[in-house]
């Protein structure tokens, strides 16, 4: 069935209570496959260290296998937080992802470190790869993808020639003039940084100079996702996310945790509305409430695509969320 915007999944391969990173890296794959016969356009993972809660810190691996068990979803990051990494090491990684899985492999770009700056350190010692580097480390991966130049000296190969499509993410609106100078597409993390998504949408789209890669702006937010039979049910499932980001507040960060009865007996009520105001961008509810949560977003953002996560506890309850996120961008 055609859908008149597409709509994409962003993961971070969730470890439930109870269970290990091997189940959630297989978990990923399953949603995967499932997103691939639903319709969805693009399947994402998201780069996180030294967290016990998520699964995904390999990702150039975790695209591969994604990729490897799928046949027609684009996969990539969603994203690699670039001033971990060299360059050269991102070219050569998703250089050969391309060439093992042409045309499907795709390249989010970070400018934040995605961890706490001790592990930052033990991942890139030397401080070359800061954020203030970000803007030429893109141009850098842009020109490994391109084509080899007389005298060039450094080649990424596999990767030359590739033309791996490249993302900017951002939660701020540092990434939407940096996407709309460079003309690259945009994603903005709402689901987790909601304030600056409005102004971020329309700064991108104002700003947007036409490239080699895309002739005019195309951006996606990213929402979370929580959608079940009923609203009450859906409710409930999304106490697993509230009790997570409280917990991330209290810096108590632990595996994704079962859903509860009565989110009082887990926080106070000013931790709650932190809470509330953290996932602002998120859809909570039976098709319906989902459907009209979606036109209302689209519309406020002119987003050009949706781009959903979902942290739920029961994995047949994850499917069953992202299958009915699905119906709904279909009846957009």
């Amino acid at each position: 069935m055609a859908n008149s915007v597409p709509y994409s999944i962003l993961d971070i391969s969730p470890i439930p209570q109870g269970f290990t990173a091997a189940d959630a890296l297989r978990n990923s794959l399953d949603v995967a496959q499932h997103a691939e016969r639903w319709g969805y356009t693009r399947y994402w993972v998201a780069e996180h260290h030294n967290m016990t809660g998520n699964a995904s810190s390999a990702t150039a691996v975790l695209v591969g296998y994604i990729a490897g068990g799928t046949k027609s979803i684009k996969v990539g990051s969603g994203g690699v937080m670039l001033p971990n990494h060299a360059p050269l090491v991102i070219a050569e990684q998703f250089g050969t992802l391309e060439s093992l899985y042409p045309g499907r492999i795709e390249l989010g770009l970070g400018r934040a470190p995605g961890t706490d700056q001790m592990t930052a350190r033990a991942l890139r010692r030397d401080l070359l790869g800061s954020d203030d580097r970000f803007p030429q480390d893109v141009r850098e991966l842009q020109h490994y993808f391109g084509p080899i130049q007389e005298g060039q000296s450094v080649k990424a190969i596999p990767g030359a020639n590739t033309n791996v499509p490249i993302w900017i993410l951002g939660s701020s609106l540092y990434g939407a003039q940096l996407a709309a100078h460079f003309g690259l597409p945009y994603a903005f993390a709402s689901h987790f940084a909601p304030d600056h998504l409005l102004e971020a949408m329309s700064i991108y789209r104002d700003l947007f100079k036409p490239s080699e890669q895309l002739a005019k702006p195309y951006s996606a937010f990213v929402m979370n996702v929580v959608a079940a039979d009923t609203d009450e049910e859906a409710q409930h499932l999304f106490t697993t996310l509230q009790q997570n980001v409280v917990r991330m507040r209290r810096n108590t960060r632990g595996q994704l945790p079962p859903p509860i009865e009565d989110l009082d007996d887990f926080c106070d009520p000013h931790e709650q509305a932190a809470a509330a105001h953290t996932l602002q961008c998120s859809l909570v509810g039976s098709l319906e409430t989902i459907r009209k949560g979606m036109r209302t977003w689209l519309e406020r953002t002119g987003a050009d695509e949706i781009l959903f996560t979902g942290q739920i506890f029961d994995h047949q309850a994850r499917l069953k969320s992202f299958e009915i996120a699905a119906q709904a961008a279909q009846g957009l």
